[in-house]
């Protein structure tokens, strides 16, 4: 990859997108830390399929003439150390912080054999910029197939990086 950016060129020889166009890199040019200047986010999709979705996120800081790389917290580290999370045929539970859910699989209809020993939140990871605020978004899997809500992570910028600053659970209804 080659950005051009404000007329200098900066490569990334080791940065990979799929070449389907519905998944082009998605690229934003926002103020996501609340510093005054603008932040440019380059969202590269590295593979996708029938329930899957891998996204990379890159944020540069650019400051008189500088275009420097921060690091983001990778999603599934994040949800690896706060939130915790168990799956049986009959139930699922998430505690994130103090709160808990509750899942009625059975209510679910899946076929029993097709069930995880455990909750997968890494088949789908996605970026976004919203209301100037860095977002990934992970939805828990219980089967092939089976989602039953959304990981919904915001970035704040703290210690030099991008960390979580908010993790909340949205069960679908």
């Amino acid at each position: 990859f080659k950005v051009d950016f404000k007329g200098t060129l900066y490569s990334r020889p080791f940065w990979i997108n799929v070449t389907n166009p519905t998944y082009a890199p998605q690229i934003y040019y926002e103020d996501i830390n609340n510093d005054e200047k603008k932040e440019l986010i380059i969202i590269l999709t590295k593979g996708y399929g029938t329930g899957v979705l891998e996204q990379k996120v890159n944020v540069f800081h650019i400051d008189y003439n500088r275009f420097g790389e921060v690091i983001v917290d990778n999603p599934m580290a994040i949800v690896n150390k706060n939130i915790k999370s168990s799956l049986s045929q009959s139930k699922a539970e998430i505690t994130i912080g103090k709160k808990h859910y509750v899942i009625n699989v059975k209510k679910l209809g899946l076929i029993p054999e097709t069930i995880f020993d455990e909750i997968n939140f890494g088949s789908i990871v996605k970026y976004e910029v919203k209301n100037n605020k860095l977002i990934a978004t992970l939805y828990p899997q219980f089967s092939p197939g089976a989602f039953v809500g959304s990981i919904i992570i915001t970035y704040d910028y703290l210690d030099k990086m991008y960390q979580a600053k908010t993790i909340e659970f949205h069960q679908d209804k």
